[in-house]
């Protein structure tokens, strides 16, 4: 039987399809996408150093055995680095001529910055003494040498960068310099000495001088580290599989720091914030990446490579470019020049954010890089939703600078705004962020393990750091409004606190910043949500409108809701929710009144008293909707709630007797004793509403049966409104609807009640309207007899939200704050059932209410008005139920039309 490949070198490109596949899945799931892009760039002519990878299976093979090396997997490193070797003319451990390599991670998904890095092993001190003979650069091998030891300190024996970073800070102040790339051979000569005395007493190691030894150990320390707290923290959030592992490259050095005709950069061949098609990055002069990406040193603007070094620059454009036509997609790049020699060190898929990735895939399509299809696909309906974050508005921002709360400027690496708390480190964001708190994370630059503060804050400010900065990176992947490099910002760890000139913000104060303009501001400023405008967003919305199948239909209550609605692209109104109407507070008095009511003829009073509400109510909603669909609910919640709560009842009660003990004078007591016994009275009727479990109690239908004049006072609104609207010329689709339906006679009942109130409408009105007739189907009963209340029905819609309660048996606002996040941290149930639609219980009883309804009616139309009418997941179970349209939020209208898109194009690829 044949050794098992772990191992394979840049060049066994065969050897590697032959083994994972020939699609570029296998590759990169076996290689990593670093290092299947790696090989990639090796195959198409593109310059880069000798090297080698360790499988992802290799990893997860480590792991498995407990933190031991899989049978053969260190003799084929050992092997592939005579490859190396041969490649370079130079030998590992070789005191006259080394070699020196790096050790990288490299996950199928990119996980920038999550795992880790050692660069320059194979240093020793007497391959450094070697190597300073060969170079004749002293200075440079020993800035090599400590980078090493502090790497390999921090990442494979775990020592907090803290402890070497103070060793370099002190050796700079008593150089008196400002920068690393200023200190002498002598002052790093030093600093090695310190670092391996540290080195020692925190590991009681001495630091390795086999290179082989410490290859051995970065290459464990790299597969360890895809199970640090901050890769899972990273994983749950971006919602990459656990399963996965990480691949290691060993790559032959390429050295950016070996002086002034060196340097090394990151870039990105589209702008990461805007998109604009122009390369965007940071580079450094006579340094190494990790130097770029920590934000230690202040960076350069990529496009000032162009003076300083031309030719290099013209040759790094030119790959660019080759790069983004080869993958057909933004890339990301990482870049060294050594002695004016370009070598590239990684690419991938850039990230980018929301508004980034639609306009570059719009102008992708539009050049014919790739087709609309792609494009559609290309942008997350997680994009359209951040695309929707609020901003500052005008008004705000002229306030602020009249009132002197800008604070300062920095980079605008990721758009939006936020407002919040400062919070100082990343366990106090977490800790406030669960706490409920809005939080502001603020870092001098931000690290792999500050990702869980970065995620639990609405929002990150660093004082170092460009736009390839680890912080930048995070912020685009989650769509974290961000400002970067605010050098006027100081941050004093000892005091808690930030300050810029005389101005001192408090952890735990206030700040807003503004990640599309790069501003910081004092205080709580008011955020607007911005109107979905933008050329490329429409573009792009417009395309998936020629791959969806779906309908897009809104929930809305009033006519300005509507009207956003329907800019925003929907195609009716899917939930028009009336009992919404009743608690605004010139109509709430004319509602209890008509509750309160002990004879007939008040409460007919009292419901006549709203009908002129309710018709101008609808009529409002047709005049936004002319020509679309409205859906309009009947009275759904029970009545109390539209009474104060009873225990508020007996408090008030309460203060009013107490009050009545202390009156003063006889008016005084009247006005008391005639306000308790207002009190008293509402108190009983509220009691007498009052139910065991209200959520499946005298509500929907039946309290329409129950109080009949009312379903007539609501139906004679909609048609009087639509006869009204109708003269005026606008075209009119009324659609009423029925709730909590569990059985067939009800809905003969309420039918019969509509029909005659809406004929006499009609007959008064002298005209026809064209209406629909149907019903919610959110009781499991009535999923199961849906062919017996479709014979009453022209249309279901599937209110989801209660569907989900009564299939689970469980109260939302219960559930949710209860055991429903216990269940999903333990698995139990692998996602909120209320967030993302149950496909095997409520999406069944769907598939089977469907099935039954049509077999009775073919033209019976359905669709979905619940919360899950805006999540992409629910949205690709109703495409392949095979329902009419979904209904959702007015803000959730641009994310649904792009998810049933996806919704069409997956399933239709599926059918293949």
């Amino acid at each position: 039987m044949s050794e098992k490949k772990w191992v394979f070198r840049f060049n066994e490109v065969e050897a590697v399809q032959t083994y994972a596949g020939k699609s570029w899945e296998d590759v990169r799931a076996l290689l990593g996408g670093k290092g299947a892009n790696l090989f990639e760039m090796l195959r198409i002519g593109v310059p880069v150093p000798p090297g080698f990878t360790a499988t992802t299976e290799a990893c997860l093979a480590f792991l498995d055995a407990g933190g031991f090396f899989p049978e053969g997997l260190w003799e084929q490193e050992q092997a592939a680095m005579a490859y190396v070797e041969a490649e370079t003319g130079k030998t590992f451990g070789d005191p006259d001529n080394p070699l020196l390599v790096s050790c990288r991670s490299g996950a199928r998904i990119s996980m920038p910055g999550m795992m880790d890095t050692v660069l320059n092993i194979g240093l020793n001190d007497a391959t450094a003494r070697g190597l300073a003979k060969k170079t004749g650069d002293e200075r440079f091998v020993l800035d090599s040498y400590r980078r090493l030891i502090q790497m390999f300190g921090n990442v494979v024996m775990g020592i907090e960068d803290e402890v070497f970073e103070e060793v370099i800070t002190q050796t700079r102040e008593n150089a008196g310099v400002e920068t690393d790339a200023e200190l002498t051979a002598e002052a790093w000569q030093s600093v090695i000495d310190r670092f391996k005395a540290l080195f020692k007493a925190h590991s009681r190691l001495d630091f390795p001088e086999d290179p082989y030894v410490q290859l051995m150990l970065a290459t464990e320390a790299v597969f360890k580290s895809w199970n640090v707290k901050r890769a899972v923290d990273y994983r749950r959030a971006a919602r990459i599989p656990d399963d996965l592992g990480t691949a290691v490259n060993i790559v032959a050095m390429v050295f950016g720091n070996m002086g002034n005709d060196c340097a090394t950069g990151v870039a990105m061949t589209r702008n990461g914030s805007t998109g604009d098609p122009r390369i965007e990055g940071d580079y450094l002069i006579n340094a190494q990446g990790e130097d770029v990406v920590a934000g230690i040193r202040m960076t350069k603007d990529i496009t000032q490579l162009k003076d300083e070094m031309p030719e290099a620059w013209e040759e790094f454009s030119e790959i660019a470019r080759r790069l983004e036509r080869h993958y057909r997609e933004m890339q990301d790049v990482e870049f060294t020049i050594e002695k004016g020699k370009l070598w590239m060190l990684q690419t991938r898929d850039g990230k980018r954010t929301a508004q980034a990735a639609v306009r570059i895939a719009v102008d992708m399509a539009d050049e014919g890089l790739i087709s609309k299809e792609t494009a559609v696909m290309r942008v997350k309906p997680e994009h359209v939703d951040f695309y929707l974050h609020p901003q500052f508005s005008i008004e705000a921002l002229d306030v602020a600078n009249e009132m002197g709360q800008f604070l300062a400027e920095g980079l605008n690496v990721s758009p939006g705004a936020a407002v919040g708390v400062v919070a100082l480190d990343a366990d106090l964001a977490e800790t406030w962020g669960k706490e409920g708190k809005d939080v502001i994370m603020v870092r001098a630059e931000t690290k792999p393990d500050d990702v869980h503060g970065m995620l639990a804050a609405k929002g990150i400010l660093t004082t170092r750091g460009g736009r390839t900065s680890h912080a930048a990176l995070v912020a685009r992947q989650f769509g974290k409004p961000s400002v970067v490099g605010v050098s006027a910002l100081k941050i004093e760890m000892g005091k808690r606190e930030l300050r810029m000139g005389d101005t001192v913000i408090h952890e735990g104060d206030f700040i807003s910043i503004d990640g599309t303009q790069g501003k910081v501001y004092a205080g709580k400023l008011a955020t607007t949500v911005p109107d979905i405008n933008d050329p490329y967003i429409l573009k792009l919305l417009s395309w998936a409108d020629e791959f969806r199948k779906l309908g897009v239909w809104a929930n809305a209550d009033y006519p300005k809701d509507a009207l956003r609605a329907r800019e925003y692209g929907a195609q009716g109104i899917g939930l028009c929710r009336t009992e919404h109407m009743f608690m605004e507070t010139n109509r709430l008095p004319i509602v209890q009144k008509m509750i309160m009511a002990e004879l007939p003829f008040d409460r007919r009073d009292a419901i006549a008293a709203l009908l002129p509400f309710q018709r101008e109510d609808f009529a409002g909603l047709f005049r936004a909707m002319d020509g679309l669909p409205v859906v309009v609910r009947l009275i759904d919640p029970p009545l109390h709630e539209f009474l104060p709560d009873h225990v508020e009842l007996m408090n008030a009660l309460s203060d009013l007797k107490i009050r009545l003990q202390h009156a003063g004078t006889l008016q005084e007591i009247d006005d008391l004793l005639e306000e308790i016994k207002i009190k008293q009275q509402i108190l009983k009727r509220a009691m007498s509403l009052r139910e065991s479990n209200p959520m499946l109690g005298m509500r929907g239908v039946r309290l329409g049966i129950h109080i009949p004049e009312l379903t007539r006072m609501q139906v004679r609104a909609i048609f009087e409104a639509a006869c009204k609207v109708s003269k005026e010329g606008v075209d009119v689709h009324p659609e009423v609807m029925i709730p909590l339906t569990s059985h067939a006679n009800e809905l003969k009942v309420q039918r019969a009640t509509l029909e005659t109130e809406a004929k006499q409408v009609m007959e008064e009105q002298r005209m026809e309207i064209d209406y629909k007739f149907g019903t919610m189907i959110e009781i499991p009963r009535a999923a199961l007899t849906a062919d017996e209340i479709a014979e009453y029905a022209e249309f279901f819609s599937f209110g989801t939200n209660d569907l989900t309660q009564t299939t689970f048996g469980i109260s939302r606002d219960d559930a949710e704050s209860e055991f429903l996040i216990e269940y999903m941290e333990s698995g139990i149930l692998p996602n909120n059932p209320f967030a993302n639609l149950d496909p095997e219980g409520v999406g069944e009883l769907m598939r089977i209410a469907i099935g039954k309804g049509r077999a009775k009616n073919h033209r019976l139309e359905c669709g979905i008005c619940g919360e899950h009418g805006g999540d992409p997941k629910s949205i690709d179970i109703c495409h392949r139920l095979g329902l009419n349209y979904v209904s959702c939020s007015p803000f959730r209208v641009p994310v649904a039309r792009l998810a049933a898109a996806h919704a069409a194009i997956n399933a239709g690829k599926e059918e293949q």
